[in-house]
């Protein structure tokens, strides 16, 4: 099977209007910022330099020469252009037009919009610190959005409504999204399970086979018990899907199918913070896109596992179905 994921800075992807035609995905598509965020860990270290810079501050990198920016990151011209052709630019003229769009565009779609910095300094107050918080968690949801292939995500849902079964696997903060998406497959009637253990990770992955779907949630994709997981659902014939920060990473190997997440990391918001509310996005967009495909079948489930719970809640007596009252 070959590996899907956004190789290049255009959107991709497509959707289906309600008669079944498809429809032209209408959002932005992921800016080079993000991009080069994502492959920041996979870059040689003068290249890191570079694409730290660009990072930081991608109005001054448009607005730099490149004698400019190789100086000001200890590095050769020759290193910036190498750096450029990494990431799929013909030469740094180019990479320095396109920053200076998407900065015009970001500021149009800001309008009046304050941007918050994300890092928390010691100085701040409390209030700066919701507020930077708010701001960045609003952001992480939104780039994942801009930037996540819908080519890629419809080929999972398709996949994964179908498979005999999926196992998730995720340890640390990733484990808990991977509970999360497998109580929500559970809700539509589908067969999953979520683990965190090692050993049972590697016990689960050696029983799958061609049917199923192996999905490893890892925000650097670098956790080895993760990879060993996912590696060994691919060896058996499973279908992998990694979701992660950043897809260069060692655990796209092991990967069909690439779901990237867009977070950003602080000084008190490291990956294992960071990445909850990125990866929880793509989850739910995985979630309903599986449900919406078998939309009765899920609308039943759902229905169902609802009125099975429906009377654990204070007030919800009156409405707990007959012959159901609890003996006291």
């Amino acid at each position: 099977m070959a590996k899907t994921a956004k190789p290049t800075s255009q959107g991709s992807g497509s959707a289906h209007g309600d008669d079944g035609t498809p429809a032209v995905r209408d959002d932005p598509a992921p800016t080079t910022v993000l991009r080069i965020r994502s492959l920041l860990p996979s870059l040689a270290p003068a290249e890191q330099r570079v694409a730290q810079r660009i990072i930081d501050d991608p109005e001054r990198v448009a607005a730099s020469s490149i004698t400019q920016l190789a100086k000001d990151c200890a590095t050769s011209e020759a290193t910036v252009i190498r750096f450029c052709r990494t990431i799929d630019f013909t030469g740094y003229r180019e990479l320095r037009l396109t920053l200076a769009t998407e900065a015009g565009q970001a500021r149009g779609a800001r309008g009046g919009t304050r941007e918050v910095p994300g890092d928390i300094s010691a100085d701040d107050t409390l209030v700066t610190v919701v507020e930077k918080i708010a701001f960045t968690d609003a952001r992480a949801v939104e780039e994942t959005g801009a930037q996540l292939d819908v080519a890629v995500l419809e080929a999972v849902v398709e996949r994964m409504a179908t498979a005999r079964r999926t196992d998730i696997y995720g340890v640390g903060a990733s484990a808990f999204v991977a509970a999360d998406l497998q109580q929500k497959l559970h809700r539509i009637g589908l067969t999953s399970f979520a683990w965190s253990d090692t050993h049972v990770m590697l016990t689960s992955a050696a029983l799958l086979g061609e049917g199923d779907v192996a999905m490893a949630i890892s925000h650097s994709g670098t956790t080895i018990d993760t990879i060993n997981a996912l590696a060994e659902a691919k060896r058996r014939g499973a279908t992998t899907v990694a979701v992660t920060n950043f897809p260069r990473s060692p655990i796209s190997e092991a990967a069909d199918h690439i779901l990237t997440t867009a977070a950003r990391e602080t000084t008190f918001r490291s990956g294992a913070t960071a990445s909850r509310l990125a990866q929880l996005t793509v989850i739910d967009c995985l979630f309903v896109g599986l449900a919406q495909l078998r939309y009765a079948d899920s609308r039943t489930a759902l229905e169902t596992t609802y009125d099975a719970v429906r009377g654990l809640r204070i007030g919800d007596d009156k409405r707990r179905p007959r012959g159901q009252d609890r003996q006291r």
